[in-house]
């Protein structure tokens, strides 16, 4: 599931047109599903009623949609859990709560709690991301399903540790609960040795195709498939400079640049008008997007070397 952008309009405000386009294109690519105002999405440059809006010009084109919850309070991050219901959202994503008595774990027991009430029976994720100060651990993590069936899966954004203790501690301990890789670096490790059964991707938006082939390849070679385990470990090689800026401050930045490389200039404006690529990681962008495709153009691939191919259940 890509983790979409908001294209900004040229009157600083967001595209939302736009925005639905791009949605649909990825959904039409293979996406099942999309998240809408993560960080990805720069939920805290937009209002909370442009959040929303966004939301329901998604909904009311019919797209599958996860919504984060990120905000500055719980009694926010209720409502547009709130909201998200209402409109007919398919889910949630929630970070812990900021700014306030981050590290206190009754605090962020509080506010999880508070949002999940808030969209009873619609399925919900726990985000976690050593950038938000807080860690949610297996104990927080059960208190909270105890009183929330609906809490189905945990996002990690950390790295190779972080994911396997979720896998060990959290989503491992029952079939109807998920684990999600949820930065572009970690899918081979996510889905291979983890169990993993989804990714948010950032780099999705960009290469759509080349993601879901990549995905379809781990799948398979968690499945025991040797060929695409090889194929797996040779893609995520070639992506790698892409996906690690999933990883930095910079995220929205390189990736909104690489769309209009491919011709969204819809894409080329940001909310504030000073955050801007440099030259250089402008051309360092470019070029290693360059790299990338004239790679996929050549790459053999496994005996099969179609998406198609790729994509088919591992026997």
């Amino acid at each position: 599931m890509p983790a979409l952008m908001t294209p900004c309009g040229e009157d600083g405000s967001p595209d939302f047109d736009a925005l639905v386009r791009k949605g649909r294109a990825l959904v039409d690519a293979g996406m099942s599903g999309l998240i809408y105002c993560g960080s990805m999405g720069d939920w805290p440059l937009l209002t909370y009623g442009e959040r929303m809006m966004g939301v329901e010009r998604l909904v009311e084109a019919g797209l599958p949609v996860i919504v984060g919850t990120g905000a500055q309070s719980t009694k926010q991050a209720v409502e547009l859990a709130a909201h998200a219901k209402a409109v007919g959202a398919k889910g949630l994503m929630m970070i812990p709560r900021l700014l306030s008595r981050v590290s206190a774990q009754p605090a962020q027991f509080g506010h999880f709690d508070a949002v999940l009430e808030a969209a009873e029976d619609l399925p919900s994720v726990i985000y976690n991301s050593p950038y938000y100060g807080f860690e949610t651990r297996a104990d927080l993590f059960f208190q909270l399903r105890v009183r929330h069936s609906h809490l189905v899966g945990f996002k990690e954004f950390g790295g190779a540790a972080a994911l396997s203790y979720a896998a060990e501690h959290i989503t491992g301990q029952s079939a109807d609960l998920s684990l999600m890789v949820g930065v572009d670096t970690m899918v081979f490790h996510g889905f291979v040795n983890c169990g993993a059964q989804g990714a948010i991707t950032g780099i999705g938006n960009v290469l759509p195709n080349e993601v879901l082939e990549f995905v379809a390849l781990c799948e398979r070679a968690a499945a025991g498939d040797a060929t695409a385990r090889s194929a797996a470990v040779e893609y995520e090689a070639a992506l790698m400079a892409l996906s690690r800026f999933d990883e930095g401050a910079d995220l929205v930045l390189y990736y909104k640049f690489l769309l209009e490389l491919r011709g969204e200039a819809e894409y080329r404006r940001h909310f504030n008008a000073t955050d801007l690529l440099s030259p250089s990681q402008k051309h360092y962008a470019r070029s290693q997007l360059d790299l990338f495709d004239a790679w996929r153009r050549t790459w053999k691939g496994p005996a099969a070397t179609s998406r198609a191919a790729a994509l088919e259940p591992a026997t």
